[in-house]
């Protein structure tokens, strides 16, 4: 939820009156007092509305993977953490505002006078987002200091060092646990509001990304205790799954894309969502970043993604003999439905006219649709108002398979409430758990994977959560984040010169080129190849971006440095592993 104007003007308000001296306790006389905050149970919620600010905006989930992760190609070079030169002049996120919001809460709210199950719902709230902010902090920098208070300005614990993970994250499950067990179930119209199933969600995914982290990383020696991780992600979002009263979006043509391009948030399978609307003139740029060329960094998706999609039959696509020569028009037909619902493919329309991918704004030629309004005119404007999924229902099924199958206890019987609704959503028509490896799949991208369920919820959780903002941690939880660092393909191109029909129109739509021609064809994009944007094979081949470009991934990536302004500040402060030089 975002909160209302007036709503905002008085927290605007109080905040003032804590920040303006510096965290002392004395607040001016002129100041609304923060302490009026806690005399009812209004105010308490008054007061916890501000956290909702720290909550991912659309933006932040829809714009993550495009410039993060192996499955999306940027016309723009990889990002500075690739690069190999990033340092700890170059980190960021050492900041403790939200904690400090949320501690002082912690630390004022129990009024005798306001009834317990208040309070107590309102500690949850509190707890759920100390939780995540050090969720945020611990994937970001493993150890960090753990502050169960606010601090004066000379408290010496300001300087102290940092604690370990693992006490940490023992901290951040009591906190989880109390608000699963003492927020409300109460749900709203528009999944802005968290609560108790808010709660057990993010207590899956943040229990699976430490018991993988904790099984995958043996660097850190954390791995004894990963079982125990993995127990409390599948316990979570198996009572979810039982009591939450959630379900798969299964109704209308396009079902999957749905969740993601109207500005009515499907309840059924939205847990929570960031809500945007022309009523409330609240929009977000999504059109604006997925369909122009000048836009951020034109992310598309890569060759090698698009590969693991299966058929629509639930055969693989990649066991075809030729399957990574085919052309466009021949590899986006007969495949799982979201591949259609992901990308411009044949008979795409756009302002009621079809379109094919714009290899302007796609330098793969696979564009991204999954958030585009399609009869929406104001790309440039930035005024989309599709309310963004924050935590879906389809995750919590990931994460309950998952959970499950690192558990080794993974059957055919999870496999028929968890993957096989998601594909059959998809339109696979065989959607029986495969009893052998994909041997694609395998050498492609988990080389050091043998399980059969494994691999599969893998391929699963990167289709159904393919532009959501989770690729990046689920490869440093595996630690795969070698995947990270191959040159980006694109799709297949047979020979220089040629005129490609994309979207079965009949009319050309793309032809590559080392020059552009004296006299264009008219509608024809003339894509020109060079040391950034080749060929394969030279004259031939898949397209690759950024060949030239040398991606760095290092065991110490799997942590970012602190930052160095930080250990200026703190001389306790220890840099992580690797990162010291």
């Amino acid at each position: 939820m975002r909160t209302g104007i007036m709503e905002k003007i008085s927290f605007v308000l109080f905040f003032l009156s804590v920040v303006s001296c510096g965290g002392l306790d004395k607040y001016p006389s002129d100041k609304i007092n923060p302490d009026s905050y806690f005399k009812t149970a209004a105010g308490l919620k008054l007061y916890t509305n501000s956290f909702y600010d720290y909550l991912p905006d659309g933006a932040d989930i829809y714009k993550t993977d495009g410039e993060l992760s192996d499955y999306f190609a940027t016309a723009s070079h990889p990002p500075d953490f690739l690069s190999g030169t990033y340092s700890a002049e170059d980190s960021d996120g050492w900041d403790w505002d939200e904690l400090r919001n949320i501690n002082y809460f912690l630390e004022h709210f129990n009024n005798d006078a306001i009834p317990l199950s208040d309070r107590n719902h309102y500690e949850g709230m509190a707890r759920l987002f100390r939780a995540l902010f050090y969720y945020k902090m611990v994937k970001k920098f493993g150890d960090v200091p753990w502050y169960e208070g606010t601090l004066s300005s000379s408290d010496p614990n300001l300087y102290k060092k940092q604690d370990p993970r693992d006490t940490v994250m023992k901290h951040v499950l009591e906190d989880l646990d109390f608000a699963c067990s003492n927020m409300r179930e109460t749900k709203d119209g528009t999944a802005s509001t968290v609560n108790k199933w808010v709660a057990l969600a993010y207590k899956a995914r943040i229990c699976l990304f430490e018991g993988t982290f904790r099984k995958y990383n043996t660097q850190f020696g954390l791995g004894g205790s990963a079982d125990g991780w993995l127990e409390e992600a599948a316990s979570a979002a198996k009572e979810l799954m039982d009591k939450g009263g959630y379900s798969l979006n299964t109704s209308g043509e396009t079902p999957y894309r749905d969740l993601f391009i109207k500005e009515a948030v499907n309840t059924d399978e939205v847990i929570l969502a960031d809500n945007y609307s022309s009523s409330k003139a609240r929009y977000n740029d999504a059109n604006w970043v997925w369909t122009s060329s000048t836009a951020w960094v034109c992310p598309s998706l890569t060759k090698r993604f698009i590969n693991t999609f299966l058929n629509i039959d639930g055969s693989r696509f990649t066991d075809s003999p030729g399957y990574d020569s085919s052309v466009f028009a021949d590899e986006t037909s007969g495949r799982d439905a979201r591949l259609a619902q992901m990308i411009r493919t044949p008979g795409y329309e756009l302002l009621g006219k079809e379109v094919p991918p714009d290899p302007g704004a796609a330098r793969t030629c696979y564009q991204f649709i999954k958030y585009v309004q399609d009869d929406n005119p104001q790309f440039a404007a930035a005024r989309n108002t599709n309310s963004i999924p924050i935590i879906r229902y389809a995750e919590v099924l990931l994460d309950y398979a998952e959970s499950m199958a690192e558990l080794g206890k993974f059957s055919e019987d999870i496999w028929d409430v968890t993957i096989r609704p998601l594909r059959e959503r998809a339109g696979i028509t065989d959607a029986s758990m495969p009893p052998t490896i994909d041997k694609y799949l395998q050498s492609r991208f988990f080389p050091d994977i043998s399980d059969v369920a494994i691999l599969e919820i893998r391929r699963e959780r990167g289709i159904e959560l393919a532009g959501e903002g989770r690729r990046f941690d689920d490869l440093r939880r595996w630690k795969e984040g070698w995947l990270l660092t191959r040159t980006w393909d694109g799709m297949y191109v047979d020979s220089l010169g040629k005129e490609y029909d994309l979207n079965g129109d009949g009319s050309p739509d793309v032809c590559f080129v080392t020059k552009m021609p004296d006299h264009p064809a008219e509608g024809v994009y003339y894509y020109v190849l060079s040391d950034s944007f080749a060929l394969s094979h030279g004259t031939y081949g898949n397209i690759e971006i950024y060949p030239n470009v040398t991606k760095v991934f290092d065991e110490r990536q799997y942590l970012y440095p602190v930052p160095a302004s930080a250990i200026l500040l703190n001389k306790n402060l220890v840099q992580n592993e690797g990162w010291k030089d």
